[in-house]
This record gives structure tokens, C-alpha cells and sequence, in this order.
């Protein structure tokens, strides 16, 4: 599986344009998946609810499956976050894994910037991005800049960088 990141500071348009990017890269005709991280306490499930009271009472692993979808819930119960390569070898083969956030880990990125996120760029110390999508001109830069919402150009690319 070939793996891409989406990196930048809080508000700078990350999601927006993970999801944007998913639609136009599923719309070429290739399978995608996405890992999103975060830095505070998910919980996706609902308390109360049958799955939520099998984690609650210690089950290390719960999968709740339905007629339309499945999802697996894993309990760290205090072991450390497991690494990027190790969730990813728990995701089915697809075409690109786009990955938002793990912005210290080594595969390489493109950096979403907003001017009013007043925030230096990643890219100013950063190797691994190999690109910035901001909806400011930017001077100076050693990586290639894109239009926050130019999309196509972006999603062009990334599928170029990873030989697709």
C-alpha cells in the first residue's frame, strides 16, 4: 500500500482537505483508506450503549458489526500508542493510505496552512513534506506550494510522488 500524509497545525484545513482529497482520488478509480490520529481521548462509542458495556466491563477488543458497516474497538488499557506501521498492517490493501496527523513520523507529507492559523511552517524544518497547500502566497519555500483548494493539483501530486 502506497501512504501519504496530511500534516499541519490545528484549524489549517487538514480534514477538509483529507476528505476532499479521498473523493477526488476514489473518483480516478482507486481504493482508499484513511488514518486519522488524535491527541486527545476518542471515544466512538456511546455509553449505555451493548459495545460501550463490554469495554466498560475489560474486553480488550470489541467488534460491533452490522448489515452496513464493522468496527473494531481496541483497548490500549494503559500500554503505550501503538506506532503508525502497526496500524497500518490492521487496514485491508488499497490503493493509498492517506494519513492526517503523525506529523513527527517519516513517510512523506503535504502541509495544509491557513495564514490565519499564525503558525510557522512545518516544511521550514521538515524533510519529510514534500509540499505546502495554503490559501496565502507563500515565498521562500524549498517544496512545491499549492492552492489550499485546488485539489486536483494536490491529489496529481501526491499519486505522482507515490507512482500511481
Amino acid at each position: 500500500m502506497k501512504l501519504y500524509g496530511i500534516v499541519g497545525w490545528k484549524n489549517t484545513g487538514k480534514t477538509g482537505l483529507v476528505e476532499r482529497l479521498v473523493t477526488e482520488i476514489v473518483g480516478r478509480g482507486l481504493t482508499v483508506s484513511t488514518i486519522k490520529h488524535a491527541h486527545h481521548n476518542v471515544d466512538i462509542d456511546q455509553p449505555g450503549r451493548d459495545s460501550y458495556r463490554h469495554r466498560a466491563a475489560g474486553a480488550q477488543e470489541v467488534l460491533l458489526a452490522s448489515g452496513r458497516r464493522w468496527a473494531l474497538m481496541h483497548e490500549l488499557r494503559d500500554a503505550p500508542e501503538p506506532p503508525l506501521a502497526a496500524l497500518l498492517s490492521r487496514l485491508s490493501p488499497v490503493d493509498l493510505v492517506l494519513v492526517e496527523g503523525y506529523k513527527r513520523d517519516d513517510h512523506p507529507k503535504v502541509e495544509a496552512h491557513r495564514a490565519a492559523a499564525a503558525r510557522d511552517l512545518l516544511a521550514a524544518t521538515d524533510p519529510t513534506v514534500r509540499a505546502v497547500a495554503s490559501d496565502s502566497a507563500l515565498s521562500g519555500l524549498s517544496v512545491p506550494l499549492f492552492d489550499l483548494d485546488d485539489t486536483g493539483a494536490i491529489a496529481d501530486f501526491i499519486l505522482r510522488e507515490v507512482g500511481l
